[in-house]
Order: C-alpha cells, then sequence, then structure tokens
C-alpha cells in the first residue's frame, strides 16, 4: 500500500478572509502546488489576522511586530508544520505593490510552504534559489513572477 500525499488544512479564523473567497481557494491550491508528490505528512494554514502574526513574532522570532506570513516547521514525519498568513499585512502590501490580493495571498503561502521544506532566504544564494522556486510554482498557477522587476532593476 502507497503512502498519500501531505495532507493540508486551512483555518480561517479573522472573519476578514471570509470576503475573499478566491483568495482563500488559490492559498489552498498554491500550498497544495508547492508541496512536491513525495512530500509527507500534513500541513496547516492559518488565515488569521495582524494582531495574531504580531503575537506570534514577538514570541517566536523575538520581532514584536505584525508580519505577513509565518513558517513553523515541526520535527515530525508525520506534520511537516504550520504556515500562518496575516490578512492586514497581506491587504496593505498588495494595494501598495499593485497586485491582487489573492494572488499575494497565494504568493505568501507557497512562501510559507517552502520553508516547511527547509528552503530559506538567509543569504543571496539561499534567496536566489528560493525565489526561483517561488517563481515557478506561481507561474504554473497563472501567477505573475513576484520577483521579476527585482530582477530587471539588477
Amino acid at each position: 500500500m502507497s503512502k498519500s500525499r501531505a495532507r493540508l488544512s486551512l483555518i480561517v479564523e479573522e472573519k476578514s478572509w471570509a470576503s475573499e473567497p478566491r483568495a482563500i481557494a488559490l492559498v489552498r491550491r498554491a500550498a497544495r502546488t508547492a508541496l512536491p508528490k513525495s512530500a509527507r505528512g500534513a500541513v496547516t494554514i492559518l488565515l488569521s489576522d495582524d494582531a495574531h502574526l504580531k503575537e506570534l513574532n514577538g514570541l517566536f522570532r523575538g520581532k514584536p511586530k505584525p508580519t505577513n506570513v509565518l513558517s513553523f516547521p515541526a520535527d515530525d514525519a508525520k506534520y511537516l508544520g504550520d504556515v500562518a498568513i496575516a490578512y492586514g499585512v497581506t491587504a496593505r502590501e498588495a494595494r501598495a505593490e499593485g497586485k491582487a490580493f489573492a494572488a499575494h495571498a497565494a504568493h505568501l503561502a507557497v512562501h510559507g510552504v517552502l520553508h516547511l521544506l527547509g528552503y530559506d532566504h538567509e543569504n543571496e544564494r539561499d534567496a536566489k534559489i528560493m525565489e526561483a522556486h517561488e517563481a515557478c510554482i506561481l507561474v504554473r498557477l497563472g501567477i505573475a513572477d513576484p520577483y521579476a522587476r527585482v530582477r530587471e532593476a539588477a
């Protein structure tokens, strides 16, 4: 009997997300697309608010301010970890960058899942590798490469 793919749970904690059903569906699809077919275990995506992410960011990263996305990898073969995304920060960033909210939320979901899989952006080399994976996954979803402007400017 073969093992099944990773399981994905999505929890909508912040009511503002309910006004964005397209974003919720795209976040789910983006997270599934970011998970390789060989990935096992489970992932939880929490769609929350700025206050909750500010609290988590302070507790786990020592940065008591809201952030767009946080990832919490697990040390358990049966559980890959958790990703939390803040509605307000995501909405403000999308507006400021002229992006659709759903597309930006999907990007954050992909970014968070890649962290669960061991990708990071602590140095330039690792950032380029992670960004290339993000861009590839997003293009498969019909979302423009969020790093294209940065590469063009370089």
